[in-house]
């Protein structure tokens, strides 16, 4: 059960795997275009048509990215987005803001009354949820990219593991893993059950954020520090076989995003700011702090996240976690 202290508080952390991958994957097809490119998948009909959406302010740059244990691409069968993030890159190109927006969020989903923000892509696919996104944040996507996470333990494995710090002995009882305090070595079925867990972490889905940005920390760190060129080249073969984008986005799209990832001098991540919990037809919820949300989802329109960040923002520590 997530626990909330403090109503507005307001967590820089990361949301997701989806978004390191692509960072990742974008700096692969940066340097090694051709070669790669035509692994990644496009579908059509992503960003949805018609009117009723946000209109772009040309302020800066907006994803929305998604991780889920299915194929991204193929929304049937009752899959749903395990982690939803908005990622904002801004216009003068000095920052990219990972906001993540809690995937158990209690919200309007078109057409479907009130619900998990994560249901969206389970009744309607990406466009759904984007969507359910921009009438909840009030902010144009422009492009979605998605990450399967069972091609995500492939990726880890491809550079040898990665290393993350543990604060406290943990059992999860949902993938019978019991993770012991201190430096850990995790291979790809590890790191994905890692990232997974929320239960018996006092936080819930805010302690499991945490892991994620520790995991996307070491893993990013393990890819650039990687000097064999055989690792190198699985890693992001792996990487473009897991990531899903919208057909609008071409290899020179990614090639602009590399090259502005590459230039960016401030990554930070943040999550959606959240009330509490509640349940609600029977099932736990997160309630998203309605002036919270707004005043963040605000800065994003107006491309003044920083200043946002500096109001009300606490780092988190991707050292080390629970």
């Amino acid at each position: 059960m997530l626990r909330i202290r403090g109503g507005r508080r307001v967590v820089i952390g990361c949301g997701g795997l989806a978004v390191g991958v692509l960072l990742l994957l974008a700096g692969g097809l940066y340097l090694l275009q051709h070669a790669y490119d035509g692994g990644v998948r496009r579908v059509a009909g992503a960003l949805p048509t018609g009117a009723g959406r946000p209109s772009s302010t040309g302020r800066g740059e907006n994803w929305l990215l998604i991780g889920s244990d299915r194929r991204a691409d193929i929304p049937s069968m009752g899959a749903r987005a395990d982690t939803i993030m908005l990622v904002h890159l801004s216009g003068g190109g000095d920052r990219v803001s990972l906001i993540s927006i809690p995937r158990d969020g209690w919200v309007p989903v078109p057409g479907h009354g009130t619900s998990k923000i994560n249901a969206a892509f389970a009744f309607g696919g990406p466009s759904l949820l984007i969507r359910t996104v921009e009438q909840l944040t009030h902010v144009r996507v422009d492009h979605y990219a998605a990450l399967d996470f069972n091609g995500f333990v492939k990726m880890t494995d491809a550079l040898g593991g990665v290393d993350v710090t543990i604060t406290k002995d943990t059992y999860d009882p949902k993938h019978d893993r019991r993770w012991t305090a201190g430096h850990r070595h995790l291979n790809g079925l590890e790191a994905l059950d890692f990232v997974r867990q929320r239960w018996n972490l006092p936080g819930g889905d805010l302690d499991r954020i945490k892991r994620q940005q520790a995991f996307l920390h070491a893993l990013a760190g393990k890819a650039l520090d990687t000097r064999n060129p055989i690792k190198i080249d699985r890693f992001i073969r792996a990487a473009t076989r897991s990531v899903t984008v919208d057909d609008s986005v071409s290899s020179g799209t990614l090639r602009g995003l590399a090259h502005r990832l590459l230039q960016t001098s401030l990554m930070e991540y943040l999550t959606a700011p959240v009330a509490g919990t509640a349940e609600r037809d029977g099932q736990s919820v997160v309630l998203l702090d309605d002036d919270g949300v707004g005043e963040l989802f605000t800065a994003v329109r107006e491309d003044r996240v920083g200043e946002y960040v500096s109001r009300n923002g606490a780092a988190n520590s991707v050292n080390a976690v629970r």
